[in-house]
C-alpha cells in the first residue's frame, strides 16, 4: 500500500509517496498525478525517498505521462530513490526516459530548466 501526501511549494506541487506501490495501489497513483495535471502544476516533483517497492504497474503509470507531459510543457521530476528502487527504473530503461534526481534541490532545478 502506498500513502500520497500532495504539497505546494509557489508554482511546483510535491508528491511524497511512502510505502510500496503494486497493481492496486497504483491507482492512487495515477490519480495523483492526474490530479496535479488537471489543476494546472506545471512542475510535479515525485519524492521517492520513503517508497520501498515498485511494481510494473506502478512504473507503468510513470511511462504514461511521459508523453502528456511534453505535449503539456510540464516537467516531472523524481527524487530520492533507494538504490532498490533506482536499479528498478534502470534496468527497465526508465532512468533514460524520465528525469530521475538525487536531492529535492537538484529536483526544482531540473523541473526550472525542463519547463522553460
Amino acid at each position: 500500500m502506498v500513502q500520497i501526501q500532495q504539497l505546494q511549494e509557489n508554482e511546483i506541487v510535491i508528491l511524497m509517496l511512502a510505502g510500496e506501490i503494486d497493481a492496486k495501489s497504483s491507482i492512487d497513483l495515477d490519480l495523483a498525478i492526474a490530479k496535479s495535471v488537471a489543476e494546472g502544476f506545471k512542475k510535479i516533483l515525485i519524492d521517492c525517498g520513503q517508497l520501498d517497492y515498485i511494481s510494473s504497474a506502478g512504473l507503468g503509470v510513470f511511462m504514461s505521462y511521459i508523453d502528456e507531459m511534453k505535449e503539456s510543457q510540464t516537467a516531472m521530476v523524481l527524487y530520492g530513490m533507494s538504490e532498490k528502487v533506482a536499479s528498478t527504473f534502470q534496468i527497465l530503461g526508465l532512468a533514460d526516459m524520465l528525469a530521475i534526481r538525487n536531492t529535492k534541490e537538484e529536483a526544482k532545478q531540473s523541473a526550472n530548466e525542463l519547463s522553460i
